[in-house]
């Protein structure tokens, strides 16, 4: 079955409704400690990860209330808060937003193409998302207002913390705390959008956000790289080019409630790509066990 298929079975299952008769997450433990010193110390770097069985309510956390900066990852929440915008009125999918040179930025597969002609907010979202186009990002942040109103977003999630300071690709530098968020704010965040029967998203705009999720074709070897082959990951990376190297999405496996993964890894400079993928997807494998979900 194609990515699409599997998101047909999964809304008919109620996965992708706002709320389904009968059914609820189990509301989320205090956060367990899971060891994953081994992984930093292979590489010298620091991870910051959270697992979370919505169907036990069992939190695995390791630097789960430390800062990362979230490079990329923040484009999921970019695009629940332009459907936001749909839902209220401010928005509308359909919008075309000019596109022009002074608006390219490293990073442009889609917007770069569409210099000189506009692009729908639809098209900008799914961008943003599926293949992390930095002018997509900037274009939706400057149609909203700018970063006051992507702080706004967070607070309405009950996120009080996560920084918003800077537009792409600036905000992958690391700078003190700016443009950084903890794992357990990441999952969190997750949950109330994707998971929580009561999600300020409508049952067709979460649908929507959940096949852009999923039809990504990036992090093969992260997040996706550590579950068995059988369950769907709705996920969205981030990577700063010098070290960070980030994943955070859902799990959805063929039968039982999904798992809420937040991993932020922040890699040695001179530690190749690959092995700081690795760390993602060992770090997976590791709470899915720990949970009896592997």
């Amino acid at each position: 079955m194609d990515r699409r298929g599997v998101l047909t079975g999964l809304s008919a299952l109620g996965v992708v409704a706002c709320s389904r008769p009968g059914a609820s997450a189990a509301a989320p433990s205090a956060p367990e400690p899971i060891d994953l010193s081994a992984l930093e110390a292979r590489d010298g770097g620091r991870l910051g990860f959270v697992a979370h069985d919505t169907g036990t309510g069992r939190v695995l956390a390791w630097r789960g209330d430390e800062r990362f900066v979230y490079c990329s990852t923040f484009k999921l929440f970019l695009a629940a808060a332009t459907l936001l915008r749909v839902q209220a009125g401010e928005e509308r999918l359909d919008r075309r937003i000019p596109v022009t040179a002074d608006d390219m930025v490293t990073h442009a597969p889609v917007t770069g193409p569409a210099v000189g002609g506009a692009l729908s907010v639809e098209a900008l979202m799914e961008a943003t998302v599926e293949v992390s186009d930095n002018p997509a990002a900037n274009l939706l942040l400057t149609a909203m207002g700018g970063l006051e109103p992507m702080r706004a977003f967070y607070r309405g999630l009950g996120d009080a913390d996560t920084r918003v300071d800077r537009f792409e690709p600036e905000m992958n530098r690391l700078d003190g705390d700016m443009d950084t968020i903890r794992p357990l704010n990441g999952a969190a965040n997750l949950k109330r959008l994707l998971i929580d029967p009561a999600t300020p998203l409508s049952a067709a705009h979460k649908a929507l956000l959940l096949r852009w999720l999923i039809d990504t074709p990036t992090g093969a070897a992260r997040i996706k790289a550590g579950v068995p082959t059988d369950w769907v990951v709705a996920h969205k990376t981030g990577t700063g080019g010098y070290g960070p190297t980030n994943d955070i999405g859902i799990l959805y496996p063929p039968t039982g409630a999904p798992v809420i993964i937040a991993a932020y890894h922040h890699g040695a400079r001179e530690t190749p790509a690959n092995r700081n993928e690795a760390v993602i997807a060992e770090a997976t494998r590791q709470a899915l066990t720990e949970l009896g979900r592997a």
